[in-house]
């Protein structure tokens, strides 16, 4: 087992130390994580998007998934990082072993040792280490990395940048570089809102199915009530809004009212009235969807200085769209 002592010396002499006592190889973890690993395999749903930018880091990430052994994901909370993580995962070598998700601070006080680890292990919430286990990971990183399996990948997961807490010295520079080799970055739901309709969707019905629910489906007003939002808490926000939506409703149909955003809702970015003509007083009025919308690729563009493409770049739709959208086309939903 990992102890505390293993920090005092080097990390080299640490890493060999460590070796020695863990022959026994996580058999005790695997006990405990056996339900989960076998909810993980058997019932992983399909990471849902549409936009430019989820769609580029899914391509990523299938031309390293078998092509690494260590990968860092990185994201506010309900993001999605674990079900990218299992995505990864099935499209990858390893598909036919397991898939275990665990608590970075849990996993380092059990038994491990790489030869004996397959599959994909995703270490969550690793940038709430304390130094002792930021050492622990450390010195593990240091035996996969020089007796690599191909059997086995490590994902972790992070709130925060490591390389930033690095720099501040809340994080090992060490441990932070060889996490972060290889890195994906999960953007907050507000940055990507052409997925809330697909997501919505899919998060119905797999709702409904987990209660054994006819499906239910959304009332006129519900979809822009939706888009209107800041999501602050991302997707897991929006499946607790539908979970407790579908739960409260007889009728099936989820109207605006029945959609529990009370002290959340949020239009979309208004907080600094931009110098151009183009978005005046009046316009401010209008609250419908398209109004906003359109607010907010004013808003954009004005960063980029009119630069069309960059400001597609940052809204996650083609250039095409930004073009349809500013000649007056409806929003995408």
């Amino acid at each position: 087992m990992f102890n505390g002592s293993q920090i005092e010396s080097p990390p080299d002499v640490a890493a060999s130390r460590s070796a020695a006592p863990v022959r026994e190889a996580a058999a005790h973890h695997r006990q405990n994580q056996s339900m989960e690993e076998s909810r993980d395999a058997g019932h992983a749903e399909p990471f849902v998007c549409i936009s430019s930018v989820l769609r580029r880091l899914l391509l990523q990430s299938r031309v390293v998934a078998s092509r690494t052994h260590v990968a860092l994901l990185e994201g506010e909370p309900g993001t999605g990082k674990h079900l990218f993580a299992q995505t990864m995962h099935r499209q990858s070598h390893l598909a036919d072993l397991p898939f275990c998700r665990s608590d970075a601070r849990a996993w380092l006080s059990t038994d491990c040792e790489t030869s004996s680890l397959q599959g994909t292990l995703y270490l969550d919430r690793v940038d709430l280490l304390a130094p002792t286990g930021q050492g622990l990971l450390l010195s593990f990183l240091k035996m996969l990395q020089s007796d690599s399996s191909a059997h086995f990948r490590l994902i972790a997961s992070s709130h925060a940048s490591l390389r930033q807490l690095a720099s501040h010295s809340q994080f090992l520079p060490d441990l932070a570089f060889r996490l972060s080799a290889v890195q994906f970055t999960l953007p907050p739901l507000r940055e990507h809102r052409e997925d809330i309709p697909p997501i919505t969707h899919a998060l119905i019905d797999r709702i409904c199915r987990r209660y054994q629910q006819p499906n239910a489906l959304l009332a006129p007003g519900s979809l822009p009530r939706l888009l209107q939002h800041a999501w602050p808490g991302n997707v897991r926000e929006l499946a607790s809004v539908l979970e407790s939506a579908i739960l409260s409703s007889s009728s099936g149909s989820l109207r605006p009212t029945d959609l529990n955003l009370t002290q959340r809702a949020v239009s979309l970015p208004l907080q600094h009235a931009p110098a151009s003509a183009a978005v005046s007083e009046n316009a401010a009025r209008d609250l419908s969807l398209d109004a906003a919308i359109h607010r907010h690729i004013l808003l954009v563009l004005e960063k980029y200085r009119g630069n069309k493409l960059r400001a597609a770049r940052q809204l996650g739709i083609s250039r095409s769209t930004l073009y349809r959208l500013l000649a007056g086309g409806t929003a995408p939903v």
